[in-house]
């Protein structure tokens, strides 16, 4: 036969002759069954692969969407008064166009809009809900608003009229009951400290999902200004659009801000700093950076769960191929070519285990991300639902870095094969 004229430690005419009797030994036939442990191994691997897929597309959901509304919905720089960044009433600058043409000029800075805001309690015979009123004018940018709108339309500001618009949250839609088109009264502490009182039109209804944030409603930059008894000229800062949606390139903006204004002899300058959106909500930020340990966790367990089946399947394949190791040995095999069967052996099986992970993950994935089936309770988790980021590149690297290290760690177990002697191999058979 020309099997026995082999020498088997050598390829004949190109054949990987370990590859080929990995794939006899993977076939299916009625004498050929596949045992309960390759199942289990295959089972395991599909597991452990779809819990890491389906948990990074969770964290790097939560990552996306809230790091997104943050920057839509706060600016992802904001430029202020330094001694009022965290205080509850906010301290007026002076708006000067000199200022906004220094900060333009800042690289990455794409848009300068002034705002004010002033805390205030809207009420109606439903009840009283504590606001944050914010006063923009027509430079502000509607964008992320716009597509978020439930009802309604966006309020008109910055015309040569002062109009009494108001844009409210869901939340606060429906906890007071409030509808497009009703008007609500709203109750401030004026400056010297005296109880004021203005009437509002619901013009639109928002919704961003993030009922922590929802506190906030909008209208003309005018009204806010004479609820504070302010002069035309004062604002409470600036919100500055960038080029970048990403939060470190925002505080890495801030500190050139921050530099430029300190080097300006503009007195408008004095006592202003620029502040990005992690620096001024950093627990939110802190948070996100928490859920990364939480991956590193699941992908570390969810590989050692796969590698320990894969390693008891990998031996029960050596025990039940005594014979064969044996006969192969005997025949002139070395035992590296014989362990390199077995780890073939292995890899059609992670394979297949990958292959059922990644439908798996994707089917879960695509069923929450287009049926929001999984909800969450907005003030734990800031969103409403869970959700969903998937990306080629890095669900890619997830599973080629899961077989790549599950094939490495059966090196170990694989080394069982140069223990077999072919004399006892073939007659205990």
């Amino acid at each position: 036969m020309c099997y026995f004229a082999w020498n088997l430690n050598e390829d004949c005419c190109g054949l990987n002759l370990e590859l080929f009797i990995a794939r006899r030994m993977a076939q299916q036939t009625p004498e050929n069954r596949p045992g309960v442990m390759s199942r289990i191994a295959v089972v395991s691997v599909a597991v452990s692969v779809a819990v890491m897929l389906v948990a990074l597309s969770v964290v790097f959901g939560f990552k996306r969407e809230i790091t997104a509304q943050m920057m839509g919905f706060m600016a992802p720089v904001e430029v202020l008064d330094g001694a009022g960044i965290y205080t509850a009433e906010s301290r007026p600058i002076s708006a000067s166009s000199r200022l906004e043409t220094l900060l333009q000029g800042v690289d990455g800075v794409r848009r300068v809009a002034p705002y004010a805001v002033k805390n205030g309690i809207m009420r109606t015979q439903e009840g009283m809900e504590g606001v944050l009123l914010k006063g923009v004018d027509g430079r502000y940018d509607w964008t992320f608003f716009a597509d978020r709108m439930v009802e309604g339309s966006l309020p008109q500001v910055g015309g040569p009229v002062r109009t009494k618009e108001l844009l409210i949250s869901e939340r606060t839609g429906r906890l007071l009951n409030l509808h497009v088109g009703e008007k609500v009264e709203m109750l401030f502490v004026g400056a010297d400290r005296t109880p004021r009182r203005d009437r509002f039109k619901v013009v639109g209804i928002y919704s961003t999902g993030m009922e922590e944030l929802e506190r906030t409603a909008f209208t003309d930059l005018r009204n806010v200004q004479r609820l504070s008894a302010w002069e035309s000229g004062e604002i409470s800062g600036y919100d500055l659009d960038l080029d970048t949606d990403d939060p470190d390139v925002a505080g890495r903006i801030a500190e050139t801000l921050n530099e430029a204004l300190w080097r300006s002899d503009l007195s408008e300058a004095d006592g202003v700093a620029a502040v990005s959106v992690s620096e001024r909500y950093p627990a939110v930020f802190d948070w996100l950076k928490a859920h990364d340990v939480n991956a590193v966790v699941i992908i570390v367990v969810m590989v050692v769960v796969a590698f320990f089946n894969m390693a008891s399947a990998l031996l029960i394949l050596v025990l039940e191929r005594t014979r064969m190791i044996g006969l192969l040995k005997a025949m002139g095999m070395e035992n590296r070519r014989v362990r390199r069967i077995f780890l073939y052996r292995a890899a059609f099986i992670v394979g297949r285990g990958l292959i059922w992970g990644n439908a798996a993950a994707g089917l879960l994935c695509g069923l929450q991300a287009h049926f929001h089936l999984v909800k969450l309770d907005p003030t734990g988790y800031m969103l409403s639902e869970v959700p969903i980021a998937m990306d080629a590149g890095w669900w890619l690297a997830v599973n080629i870095v899961a077989a790549a290290v599950i094939l490495l760690l059966l090196l170990a177990p694989a080394t069982l094969v140069a223990r077999i002697r072919p004399d006892e191999a073939i007659k205990s058979n």
